[in-house]
């Protein structure tokens, strides 16, 4: 018979001698103080964050436009390389209406490659690709790209600054001039915390094909493999962008957006003390302020959509007060859905059907009084009117009035929807949506078209389809045909 086998620890090794033990507790209580002083560090740093002169702060629930939380919100300051969200848009815009394609070479200019770090460091004469451009802001900030982009789309930076500025107040960022494409210096380049939340939203909503760009953690660039500068991509739960930004004038700037459970929020923290003061505020933020958001939305989007503009010549040297069109050569269609996000259909949630604090959805006219105003969709004319800009409510106000009034909702219809256009009548529209359901052939065969009221005019949309691939795919062979669309929710 085999003998069971044991294995004798030595007693020198089992035991632990009185010393031992005294040095092993001491270890053990300055690893728990440490740990501890971690915590209370970020907790510091978040609560000397919100003191900091420079700081100002929103969180706005993405659903419903409420706002949860707002600091020095309407106070002027340098938004540095959060100016390139707004480059983005202008891409994503372009890309969506067929004027550059991802593959599209961006030549770098002796102006673009000058440019101060960060950057990829491009060549006068070189070139990139539209998504390396794309990929190179969202992570690496790349102030060269920046401008190299801004360049090919309106033909130099100093008109393209124009038409970002136009762009901005066409959104209601009516606090908000752009004077370069990537948020290097410049002391007329300002903004505010609201008008950032406001275009925050606006990238989720306008182009949730594109939107995924803004979760890239890490791309390869030749040799090189850049890794993004926002942190908290990745290490909190929900965060999907958008955009970090730093001068030393502006302070540590972010933009945040988090999708979590139904829930969706944008968060935005200017003039930070330092990269750690600043993400360790946005987290407090996102804890505090996430379970205040609402789970539930509607078909309306929270962020007007401006119309599109008449082409310009690059050659001019002057835009007018509504962002124009730069003429480039018209390219095939945007991809379907390769960057989007599976959450992306929450971006086109209504607005909560009860009073509320939703100052981004109060607009102004030129007069000082106030007036209710409606979100805008993209309009099928050649000259549409601009939209209506923001105005902050007064002191104590909390309460806006709905988007829509009860005459003009649109029907409770399921599902996702393609517009195409904007009518003054009923009958227009449905000319528009016959006439494009002739050129799209099968890919609007069992799409319902429908004329849907809307502040004296009428949308022109397909319903039916069932999620936001399908109904991304038919605009595509709408675009393909000749046609601008774009999908919402209904």
């Amino acid at each position: 018979m085999q003998a069971k086998s044991r294995i004798v620890v030595p007693r020198s090794v089992s035991s632990v001698s009185p010393s031992r033990s005294r040095n092993f507790l001491i270890r053990a209580i300055t690893a728990l103080s440490l740990a501890a002083a971690v915590v209370m560090a970020d907790s510091i740093d978040a609560d000397a964050e919100a003191a900091n002169s420079k700081y100002a702060g929103i969180v706005v629930d993405a659903k419903t436009g409420n706002v949860l939380y707002s600091e020095n919100a309407d106070r002027l300051q340098y938004p540095a390389s959060l100016t390139k969200m707004m480059t983005l848009y202008l891409t994503f815009e372009a890309l969506e209406q067929g004027r550059v394609r991802l593959d599209t070479s961006v030549p770098f200019s002796a102006h673009a490659s000058a440019q101060a770090p960060t950057k990829l460091g491009v060549r006068p004469g070189g070139t990139i690709t539209v998504e390396q451009a794309i990929l190179g802001l969202v992570t690496l900030s790349a102030n060269d790209a920046s401008t190299a982009l801004g360049e090919l789309l309106a033909g130099s930076e100093d008109r393209f600054a124009q038409v970002m500025t136009a762009k901005a107040h066409a959104l209601g960022m009516t606090r908000t001039t752009y004077r370069n494409a990537n948020g290097l210096p410049n002391t007329a380049q300002m903004t505010t915390a609201r008008d950032q939340a406001r275009l925050g939203i606006a990238l989720r909503q306008h182009f949730p094909q594109y939107y995924g760009y803004f979760s890239t953690q890490s791309f390869k660039f030749g040799s090189r493999v850049i890794r993004s500068h926002n942190r908290l991509v990745g290490s909190v739960r929900g965060v999907d962008g958008i955009k970090t930004g730093y001068t030393r004038a502006a302070g540590f700037n972010l933009v945040s957006s988090v999708q979590v459970d139904g829930k969706s929020i944008v968060g935005v923290v200017l003039g930070g003390a330092s990269t750690p003061a600043r993400d360790n505020q946005m987290r407090k933020l996102i804890a505090a302020y996430l379970p205040k958001a609402s789970s539930r939305g509607g078909s309306s989007d929270l962020i007007a959509r401006s119309a599109p503009q008449p082409a310009a010549p690059v050659a001019e040297t002057r835009v007018a007060s509504a962002a124009p069109e730069v003429t480039l050569p018209r390219t095939a269609p945007t991809p379907d859905t390769r960057y989007q996000p599976a959450s992306a259909q929450v971006a086109y949630a209504d607005v909560a059907k009860s009073k509320s604090d939703n100052p981004l959805l109060q607009q102004e006219m030129p007069a000082p009084t106030k007036v209710k105003t409606q979100a805008i969709k993209q309009a099928s004319v050649a000259t549409p009117t601009p939209a209506p800009a923001y105005v902050p409510p007064e002191q104590g106000d909390t309460s806006v009035d709905e988007l829509t009034t009860a005459s003009t909702k649109e029907p409770q219809l399921a599902g996702w929807a393609v517009q195409i256009g904007v009518s003054a009548s009923k009958e227009g529209a449905m000319d528009l949506l016959d006439s494009a359901k002739d050129k799209a052939g099968k890919a609007l065969r069992s799409a319902k078209p429908i004329a849907v009221a809307n502040a004296g005019s009428y949308r022109a949309r397909f319903g039916g389809f069932d999620d936001q691939r399908s109904a991304v795919n038919a605009c595509n062979a709408l675009k393909r045909a000749g046609v601008k669309c774009w999908a919402t929710a209904q």
